[in-house]
């Protein structure tokens, strides 16, 4: 395990498109098809990693909460399933019925999408306005699987809460952190 940054990017980038497999459906999605109304949440995940195994349960209550409003979300895994067999889409699906996502929880298998949205962590979270422009790329708090700080989500709850009521989000976010995106070869 590589502990890993979100990349610092400037703001404002548009969401690349994409069509990727949800794993539990089997449909494709595209983004437009998971795009919210109010604004939209695309998280990078996986099975295996600590650190997404340690917020799992408030991403899915991020999505219980903020889904309702109007804010459409997707997981998506990139990982290469060959060298991390507990990432693969079976293994997804299996995770996503067991938690109840209420978001679709999407495979990257050629690890483009990834790629196009400088994903480099896992979790790694781009926050898009219902324009489709990145606003906030931050960490979901400051709790990490062995600090003993309390999951809360606190700083992707403050950014999500901005957007929602139409106010800027500060553009001096804390970086998520978290297990490197494990790239093929």
């Amino acid at each position: 395990m590589s502990l890993t940054p979100t990349k610092a990017i400037p703001l404002g980038f548009q969401a690349p498109d994409f069509r990727l497999p949800d794993t539990v459906t089997g449909k494709d999605l595209s983004y437009p098809d998971i795009k919210g109304e109010k604004g939209t949440l695309v998280m990078f995940i996986c099975n295996h990693c600590p650190y997404v195994k340690h917020v799992i349960r408030e991403l899915v209550q991020l999505g219980n909460d903020y889904m309702p409003k109007g804010i459409g979300m997707a997981a998506i895994s990139s990982n290469d399933v060959v060298n991390y067999p507990e990432d693969h889409p079976d293994k997804m699906k299996d995770l996503a019925l067991a938690l109840d996502f209420p978001f679709p929880y999407l495979y990257d298998e050629d690890q483009s999408v990834a790629k196009a949205y400088d994903a480099a962590c896992t979790p790694d979270f781009d926050l898009f306005d219902n324009n489709g422009l990145c606003v906030y790329r931050g960490q979901l708090d400051d709790s990490r699987p062995s600090n003993g700080v309390e999951v809360s989500g606190r700083h992707m709850r403050e950014a999500l809460d901005l957007l929602l009521a139409d106010k800027k989000i500060p553009e001096d976010q804390i970086p998520s952190v978290g297990c490197n995106i494990k790239w093929k070869e």
